[in-house]
């Protein structure tokens, strides 16, 4: 009989439903409406943007002697931090290689177990601690200072032991964390990387840093194509090259431009030497068909314009391009020319536009 019981209630149990999880149990009160999440969403970045704000507004003689410090340091740059700014030190050091000035970056504790032995005596330590007493960051200070590097702090306590420890000192104006709960390193964490690439900047530019020196360390993607390209690398030379003579008939004219299908021709004043005299676009035709009756008489000469904008051959790609923008009508065609001056291609708007 008690088998039976148990064997009752068993089935019992088995007919009831399942208590669902605690983690899948929905709150009694309603999800939050549109309204209010982008209300939450503009309050905390505009949190953000007065820390950007406060940050900039406290630039000062100190973060010049920051940059200075660095710029005129015999070694290199090494910023280290930890947790979230551990993070934004990594950008901070990848921006800072990628714009001329050469920085690691070294996690604190990893520095206190051997990979202090990348740092060098004349190398500058940017130190990233907003409350200026991480014991890990505090704890490589005097190793740092044994081998012979100077210390940057990036606090925003300037009295915390860390900037008082510090040969330099960049400053974060920080009040409040953007999240709900002001706990989150949010607003912090932005300032913190937008002064890291103030420095960055600054530093590029007193550098002298070019568009060639960022190419070179960018060569691969969109970046490194519209800045390592040159108009040779785009050209149309060679066998595809349009050209006619002064001279040539207006059916001429129009078979080179069929057969080669650039959008121009250039006009020479001989084969040999190749010097430009003009150039002929669809542009040109469509105004030299104006003159009805006179246009199979035309020649050349007549259509050509003359004085066009051209371009060197070994001119970057960036700059052709800047030249047939940059004005009140677009250039579709340029005449490219070799340094002594002769006709060796023609360069397509369409072909620059495909690099970017």
């Amino acid at each position: 009989a008690a088998r039976q019981a148990g064997m009752r209630r068993a089935v019992g149990a088995e007919n009831q439903p399942l208590a669902p999880p605690l983690n899948c149990i929905k709150p009694e009160e309603s999800p939050p409406m549109s309204d209010q999440i982008l209300e939450d969403a503009r309050e905390l970045l505009q949190k953000e943007i007065l820390a950007l704000q406060e940050t900039t507004d406290a630039l000062d003689e100190s973060f010049v002697q920051a940059v200075r410090l660095i710029q005129n340091a015999k070694g290199k740059v090494v910023v280290s931090g930890v947790g979230k700014s551990g993070l934004i030190g990594q950008k901070i050091a990848a921006t800072m290689s990628s714009m001329g000035t050469v920085a690691v970056f070294l996690h604190p504790t990893d520095a206190l177990h051997g990979d202090l032995g990348m740092v060098n005596e004349g190398d500058v330590i940017i130190a990233i601690s907003h409350s200026g007493t991480s014991d890990e960051i505090l704890a490589i200070i005097a190793p740092l200072r044994r081998i012979g590097a100077k210390i940057i702090a990036m606090v925003g306590n300037v009295n915390s032991e860390l900037a008082l420890a510090a040969d330099g000192i960049l400053r974060l104006v920080v009040h409040e964390e953007a999240d709900h709960l002001n706990l989150a390193p949010t607003a912090s964490a932005l300032a913190t990387l937008a002064l890291g690439d103030a420095v960055a900047g600054c530093l590029s530019k007193l550098r002298n840093f070019k568009h060639e020196d960022f190419a070179k360390y960018h060569p691969a993607g969109a970046i490194g194509r519209r800045l390592l390209l040159t108009v040779r690398d785009l050209m149309h030379g060679g066998d595809e090259l349009p050209i006619v003579l002064p001279d040539a008939t207006v059916d001429e004219v129009l078979t080179v431009l069929t057969d080669k299908r650039l959008g121009g021709v250039n006009v020479v004043t001989n084969r040999e030497t190749m010097q430009l005299a003009g150039v002929i676009t669809d542009g040109d035709l469509k105004r030299a068909l104006k003159q009805r009756e006179k246009f199979f008489s035309l020649c050349a000469a007549d259509m050509m314009t003359k004085n066009p904008t051209v371009v060197c051959e070994e001119d970057m790609a960036s700059h052709a391009l800047e030249l047939m923008e940059n004005r009140p009508f677009q250039i579709l065609v340029l005449p490219v020319l070799s340094k002594p001056g002769a006709v060796v291609g023609l360069l397509r708007l369409h072909d620059l536009l495909k690099m970017t």
